[in-house]
């Protein structure tokens, strides 16, 4: 598995095969057919494995706000590790025991926190955030991705539109995105995310304040 995720790490999600596994493990196929049924079981180990470093960085700690945001910034990093791993962690929740384990740390970082009595709301708190993170996160490797194909950085790229998009502010049909143009300063990565991330906390504040 940890082959698996070296190769991923090196080449891409796409790249990792059974075949390629056994490849460098100085090993064939069959043998790995021995512990594996299929290439989906390799990327849940894997997924599980990287569940497996967020737990080694230890308990979640302070008031709610703070495990959510370590919560979030430890997949965050988890995602800039292993690039591979944001195109796994949407669908349904994963039962490898690693995972299982993380999950079960959020909830009772969650659950001893006052506001948290209701199991279902600190899984909805749970749910709602996870799904910030990896949609963020998802933008992120978009970008990302954008940058390979094109060659050009986001702001190499904004340059090389802006004539184009300057002419349709003019047209003035567009009043919003043109105060998004004048007004809207542009953070980096880190500070977007920590922004929406702040976003959705004040949203779960407001609702217990309720």
């Amino acid at each position: 598995m940890r082959a698996a995720i070296t190769l991923a790490d090196a080449e891409g999600l796409a790249a990792v095969s059974l075949r390629k596994v056994a490849a460098l493990l100085r090993s064939s196929p069959m043998r790995l057919y021995g512990y594996i049924d299929t290439k989906e079981e390799l990327l849940d180990l894997m997924v599980d494995a990287a569940y497996g470093e967020m737990i080694a960085e230890g308990p979640f700690q302070g008031g709610w706000q703070d495990c959510l945001r370590t919560m979030a910034q430890r997949t965050r990093e988890a995602v800039h590790r292993h690039a591979w791993l944001t195109e796994l962690l949407s669908g349904r929740p994963l039962q490898g025991p690693n995972a299982m384990t993380y999950s079960e740390a959020a909830l009772a970082a969650l659950s001893d926190q006052p506001g948290f009595e209701d199991i279902a709301v600190t899984l909805q708190t749970l749910k709602t955030v996870t799904a910030y993170v990896v949609g963020a996160l998802q933008d992120e490797a978009s970008e990302h991705h954008a940058v390979q194909v094109s060659g050009m950085t986001k702001e190499e790229w904004q340059l090389a539109t802006y004539p184009y998009l300057e002419r349709m502010l003019a047209t003035g049909r567009f009043p919003n995105i043109a105060r998004i143009v004048k007004e809207v300063e542009h953070p980096s990565p880190a500070e977007e995310f920590e922004r929406g991330l702040q976003i959705i906390l004040d949203g779960v504040a407001a609702r217990m304040n309720s």
